[in-house]
């Protein structure tokens, strides 16, 4: 077969682990090749099986300050010299620790790969662990570990397993507390690591555009003579099995509440995990799941979910919510209720067939890129064997509803339920044993009825003619829309979207008009009420998604290749007819306002969005896209309908579709769907928007253990020719290797999360900052990040950093075409606020055109530090 041709296993079949070459070296390193030579790009994934389940409790945390000190250095590379040189060839480094194990990942063009190999194998074989470097990074894991105390979701998930468990050491607060954390010393780490990080324990996965041959000599040539040795095992202590209801009230200040309900269930590879896994699917997975008919549509709930965890010897099914605080006993007698039936009657079979469709889909999707690709297959190495994967999915696509029923009934008890939930300060009472077991001993709920989604004629095909070729998209112009398709193949999976840009900025007295629009017809359209709207996308393999931004607004859908007729057809009946029925319009509205009201606990949104307001004011740009919980409460059902009816009438449609399809053919049966559309003219070019800089700081002080600020200043806009400028300024100055990350995190440890970005829309642009650090160290974090932007308006960055800034964002343009979704995604951002499809054609040749004095040009336009606007939550 052609390799342009070459598939990964079709989502019917069960051969996952198909073309996966294993090895072992003779000191125990375990090597998996995957090569696709279609991949546009090579991930190596190192996989240590070494983590927060392996400490004991005086190193509690140990691991994942480890992972951290794999970025600061060996003997013959210096502090940040690994991530620089990474980023030189063009490659995204990162890492990430979990129970079981911790992850190191890199992602680049495939020309790098023997370089990125050498580096990784240094750093992991020889970390230096240098005592004055590990002082520094324990104060910035220390900010790390405040800021997820902020989270209230993540405090609630985790208390959940505390309260689940006595003597596991799931129970613990992963990455440490403070205390602890400051008391480790070069000993302790260095200790952990000689005993954890030996051959035996590793996984060396890869995945893309190499040959087996070679690859696997990369690997034996330079981890085959690491000496084995005996791995420290300190295994958990085990957990007794009981049955009883554990409660736990936090509080805090948040403006919404946290709800988190579980149980303790069962591990990866037990008899009944499949029929648990398929469980929290029937829950949670798409509109059509339960939580979302049952609490999320009828608006007890802002949004709920349920997951099936496994992370090797223990297992926790939870379920949980983001919900008024008010509505906690309500939303407990539901869940209480649809578990009751769960257990009772069990999912019908179409339940069961509808999420079987999208679970299909989700493993496509799993494979689709190389690092996806990458950590599956290590991920089920270090379970057991790749060939698990083929089990896995054979086992999950067999589960019956009555072994559903049967694993929910011994399982998921009312007896053996545990609930934890986060309140706002001074709101709600405390939960309770008793009145939880109440709501889960109260009467099933009622069976949904069949949706009986109708299914939909699609059109006739039409002959395209006057098709255009620019790099590798197809375009055809109706007189009512422009469809562009492209070819992506290599997962049985199409990406389809239909997109507009706006046709006006929305007045501040009705901001969040659009989105309400937008959300509220995928509650209905033509024949389809939601259930039935929900089901006709999820039996073709996806959920309907939908898109508001500042420039434009639509819906989107990843589905089955072989479905991909039908899905346009279903989008179509959303964009053209929706039916806004009063009832289900309020239902949005009230969820959206408690999304705005949720949305200043974020604590990087909410500063970003403070400073935005403060450099744009009361309108465009200045406003969030999904509106104010004022702005939201004021809109009526005719404003919606107006500002449908506007936008079908002044804004011509983009449709897209990238996937695994012939462009031909595409062509010719989407056209069909969109031929007959009302002709629509092009959009009028856009108005410039004013930078006004109303205010120079918007503040708000937050019970938090963090101090977050955002900084904007003025800059160039998507069509800006300059903007090139700006993102390899912002590349030089963030991520791994960084000057931002270098001098306020690594010398400083002022900080987990430091970055500048190129703000970019279609009307007007900026640069963004952000900072999260200790409340007390507000003013030093604000004179330290200022100071690195003086860097860049005085003096000339060097010519390494200029290279390897250049070549990261030359490395990523091809990375990130990994997928449909993103290839969709560039298509659209360049037909809707670009210049045009020719922006695709050699993506990294405009970065490879800017001059270190075309970044300080830039600079000082812009970064003039009396010229910026700054959003402030100040913890306290």
């Amino acid at each position: 077969m052609p390799p342009a041709e070459r598939r990964v296993p079709s989502a019917e079949r069960r051969d996952w682990s198909s073309g996966v070459v294993r090895s072992v070296l003779p000191n125990g390193l375990t090597v998996l090749i995957h090569p696709d030579p279609t991949a546009p790009a090579v991930s190596v994934v190192i996989h240590v099986r070494a983590g927060f389940f392996d400490e004991p409790d005086r190193w509690q945390g140990i691991s994942h300050v480890l992972e951290h000190m794999f970025f600061k250095g060996t003997p013959t590379r210096g502090v940040g010299q690994i991530a620089s040189e990474t980023k030189a060839l063009g490659g995204y480094l990162n890492a990430y620790t979990s129970y079981d194990a911790t992850t190191y990942y890199v992602v680049l063009p495939e020309a790098g790969f023997r370089q990125a190999l050498e580096i990784q194998a240094d750093a992991l074989r020889n970390a230096a662990i240098d005592a004055g470097e590990l002082k520094r990074e324990l104060q910035v894991i220390i900010e790390e570990a405040k800021r997820k105390f902020d989270s209230s979701s993540a405090r609630a998930h985790e208390v959940l397993h505390e309260v689940l468990f006595d003597h596991h050491r799931i129970r613990r607060w992963r990455i440490g507390v403070e205390g602890q954390l400051a008391g480790f010393t070069r000993e302790d780490v260095a200790g952990y690591y000689a005993s954890r990080y030996l051959p035996g324990r590793v996984i060396v996965s890869v995945a893309g555009a190499v040959e087996v041959g070679p690859a696997l000599q990369a690997v034996e040539d330079l981890f085959g003579d690491w000496a084995a040795g005996p791995a420290a095992v300190d295994l958990s202590p085990e957990e007794p099995w009981r049955s009883d209801n554990r409660v736990r009230t936090l509080r805090g200040d948040v403006k919404q509440a946290d709800l988190v309900v579980g149980w303790r269930a069962v591990p990866y590879g037990h008899p009944d995990a499949p029929a648990l896994d398929l469980a929290a699917s029937v829950l949670s997975a798409g509109r059509g799941g339960w939580l979302y008919r049952h609490l999320r549509q009828p608006g007890i709930v802002t949004s709920a979910g349920a997951y099936h965890y496994t992370p090797t010897e223990v297992g926790v099914f939870s379920i949980s919510a983001d919900l008024e605080p008010g509505r906690i006993d309500e939303t407990l007698t539901v869940v209480g209720g649809l578990m009751a039936r769960l257990g009772t009657t069990g999912p019908s079979d179409q339940d069961l067939s509808r999420v079987k469709t999208l679970i299909a889909a989700q493993w496509a999707r799993r494979f689709e890129s190389v690092d996806g690709r990458a950590t599956t297959v290590a991920a089920a190495e270090a379970l057991g064997g790749v060939a698990g994967l083929d089990e896995e999915y054979r086992r999950m696509m067999a589960v019956t509803a009555a072994e559903v029923r049967d694993a929910v009934r011994c399982y998921l008890r009312p007896d053996a339920v545990s609930a934890v939930v986060y309140l706002p300060d001074g709101s709600g009472p405390d939960l309770t044993v008793e009145g939880l077991r109440r709501s889960f001993e109260g009467p099933a709920r009622s069976a949904d009825p069949p949706s009986n989604a109708p299914t939909l004629p699609v059109s006739s095909r039409v002959r395209a003619v006057g098709v255009t070729r620019t790099a590798g998209v197809a375009h055809l112009a109706f007189p009512g829309a422009d469809l562009l398709v492209k070819a992506k193949p290599s997962v049985p999976l199409v990406t389809l979207g239909w997109y507009r840009r706006r046709s006006e900025p929305e007045a501040p007295g009705v901001a969040g008009v659009g989105a309400l629009a937008v959300r509220a017809a995928a509650r209905g359209a033509g024949p389809f009420d939601l259930a039935a709207l929900a089901d006709a996308f999820e039996v073709l393999g996806g959920t309907l998604g939908t898109s508001v931004a500042a420039d434009w607004h639509g819906f989107g859908a990843s589905v089955l290749a072989a479905n991909r007729d039908q899905a346009l057809q279903a989008i179509r009946e959303v964009v053209m007819a929706p039916r806004f029925d009063p009832a289900e319009v309020a239902r949005e509205q009230e969820t959206m306002i408690r999304e705005a009201v949720q949305a200043a606990d974020d604590m990087f949104r909410r500063p970003v969005d403070l400073a935005l307001g403060a450099a744009f004011g009361a309108r465009g740009y200045g406003l969030p896209a999904k509106g104010t919980p004022d702005t939201l409460a004021a809109l009526t059902l005719d404003d919606v309908r107006r500002w449908h009816g506007r936008e079908l009438d002044q804004s011509r449609p983009l449709i897209v579709a990238v996937g695994d399809l012939d462009p031909d053919e595409a062509l010719d049966r989407l056209g069909g769907i969109l031929a007959d559309l009302p002709a629509v003219p092009s959009g009028p070019a856009s108005a410039s928007v004013p930078w006004t800089r109303a205010e120079a700081r918007r503040a708000e002080d937050r019970h938090k253990s963090q101090t977050a600020l955002a900084m904007v200043f003025q800059g160039p806009s998507r069509s800006d020719p300059d903007r090139y400028a700006a993102e390899v300024l912002a590349a030089v100055a963030s991520g791994l290797g960084g000057r931002l990350f270098y001098a306020l995190r690594d010398q400083r440890s002022l900080a987990y999360t430091v970055m500048l970005s190129s703000w970019q829309r279609r009307s007007a642009g900026a640069i963004v900052t952000y900072i999260a650090t200790s409340p007390e160290r507000e003013a030093e974090a604000r004179d330290a990040m200022l100071s690195e932007l003086a860097r860049f308006r005085n003096e000339l960055v060097r010519p390494d950093e200029l290279t390897r800034a250049v070549n990261y964002l030359a490395g990523q343009a091809t990375v990130q075409r990994q997928t449909a979704g993103a290839q969709a995604s560039e298509i659209v951002d360049t037909w809707l606020l670009g210049t045009g499809l020719a922006e695709l054609d050699d993506p990294a040749a405009e970065y490879r055109r800017v001059s270190a004095e075309d970044l300080q040009r830039v600079a000082e336009r812009y970064l003039v530090a009396d010229g910026r606007a700054e959003g402030l939550v100040r913890g306290r």
